[in-house]
């Protein structure tokens, strides 16, 4: 019998939180084998979770804690009743079906964020039609202050601005992109505001650049220059945009019982999985960059480029919203 239930929950709380950490490092590490002594604290935990959550239900409602014990159980079912062996060769498998999941699991938050790209560059866009002039305050880039027509005539007369250079273009790219993304997750600390608000600034660029070359008549050489990387790189700032905003709800948000050290573990996995992800796909973006975007007609057709762009998002979006879940066990 529980006499004072919040007493009791407050108690047990550091044995959750104890069985949930063991829990996630197992869910990290597909490869980790856990020692003898570990493996009998797993099942003690397991089973005593199992014996909280039943005096709960038997004295009265909860349902924060009830929830929070009932998915505890559920995640640590398999690894305390089924004894599988786990092959460390299958974890890079495992690893891309995780981020497609943790992204659906927080589609609300990227919905959120890119309203935030969307409403910058629309803002973006309105101020460059109205006022050519005011490129100089919005884009950061001296190379895209003059007029599009004249760098397109510019670009197309050379093989490619970073000839030669490709392999230090991309480290620069790689190097900048990857701190806006820290920068944009870290953010998150402060509540997720500022998250949003670079975010914003980021499609005030994009939305200027965009409606300047459209208006100079330069559409196919802004497709063919901005969509073989930016079909990664824009995502990819957009998911750590969503970490930030992980990081922030963790912050704000009371979860039933958890402390706030509960919460941010709770959360490590997403963000860790996020970010990883993020990494991944701004290496890419700095390689397609450099080595690809930079070439313009007649060296690389301008059909050519748009196609793997759009061919590159096409299979993003389907990788994200219809790859399956991850199994517990793979073949």
């Amino acid at each position: 019998m529980i006499a004072n239930l919040s007493r009791f929950i407050e108690r047990r709380t550091p044995l959750w939180e104890e069985y949930e950490a063991l829990l996630s490092r197992l869910e990290q590490d597909v490869a980790l084998r856990l020692a003898l002594d570990e493996l009998q604290r797993l099942r003690y935990l397991h089973e005593s979770v199992a014996g909280d959550l039943s005096r709960i239900q038997s004295v009265s409602s909860d349902p924060p804690s009830e929830q929070y014990l009932e998915s505890l159980l559920a995640r640590g079912f398999g690894y305390v009743h089924d004894g599988r062996r786990r092959s460390k060769g299958l974890s890079w498998l495992k690893a891309p079906l995780c981020f497609a999941q943790v992204f659906r699991a927080n589609l609300r938050l990227f919905l959120l964020v890119f309203a935030s790209l969307l409403l910058g560059a629309t803002f973006g866009g309105i101020a460059v039609t109205l006022d050519p002039g005011v490129k100089e305050v919005f884009l950061p880039f001296p190379h895209l202050l003059g007029d599009p027509s004249q760098r397109v005539a510019m670009e197309e007369e050379q093989t490619s601005s970073v000839k030669g250079l490709e392999q230090t273009f991309a480290a620069q790219l790689m190097t900048h992109n990857i701190r806006v993304s820290i920068l944009c997750m870290v953010l998150g600390f402060l509540g997720g505001v500022f998250t949003l608000v670079l975010v914003f600034y980021n499609g005030v660029i994009l939305g200027a650049i965009c409606v300047d070359y459209i208006l100079a008549g330069e559409s196919r050489f802004l497709a063919g220059w901005l969509l073989p990387h930016g079909s990664v790189e824009i995502p990819a700032i957009l998911f750590s945009a969503m970490a930030g905003l992980v990081l922030a709800r963790a912050l704000l948000f009371r979860q039933g019982r958890l402390s706030l050290r509960g919460r941010f573990r709770r959360i490590r996995g997403t963000v860790v999985t996020l970010i990883s992800g993020v990494a991944v796909f701004l290496v890419w973006a700095g390689i397609i960059e450099s080595f690809f975007s930079q070439y313009h007609e007649p060296t690389l057709p301008y059909t050519v480029k748009i196609l793997f762009g759009l061919t590159q998002l096409i299979l993003l979006i389907a990788f994200l919203c219809f790859s399956p879940p991850p199994k517990e066990e793979l073949p």
